[in-house]
């Protein structure tokens, strides 16, 4: 599976970013994925997850309420709207896609994205 993050840039506090990774492969829908962010000097750090049928999802305590993942299997994309952003979700943003049930582990994912670079701005 190849993954291809965007959408990300630079948004005033409290705007809002709509991130999509788009995926190659046949086996898409198979997959949990996951949003990732690392801000500079920190660890990458779980997002939030999707199940494969878009029903099961799960966020860290910080995004809850105001992110919201999705995904459209016909399209092979998994997107995270991000409102009310703040200073602090600056962060480069990955997406991965993991076997299986749902992870929110870095090293539960077997295929990771490039990354886009999110910047808020106070």
């Amino acid at each position: 599976v190849q993954l291809q993050a965007s959408g990300g840039g630079l948004v005033q506090a409290g705007g809002s970013l709509r991130l999509s990774c788009g995926a190659s492969g046949r086996t898409f829908s198979s997959y949990t994925m996951g949003w990732f962010r690392q801000a500079p000097g920190e660890e990458r750090e779980f997002v939030a997850a999707i199940g494969w049928n878009g029903v099961s999802t799960l966020y860290t305590d910080s995004v809850k309420g105001r992110f919201t993942i999705s995904r459209d299997n016909a399209k092979n994309t998994v997107y995270l709207q991000m409102n009310s952003l703040k200073p602090e979700d600056t962060a480069v943003y990955y997406c991965a896609a993991a076997r299986g049930t749902m992870r929110t582990m870095r090293t539960q994912y077997d295929y990771w994205g490039q990354g886009t670079l999110v910047t808020v701005s106070s």
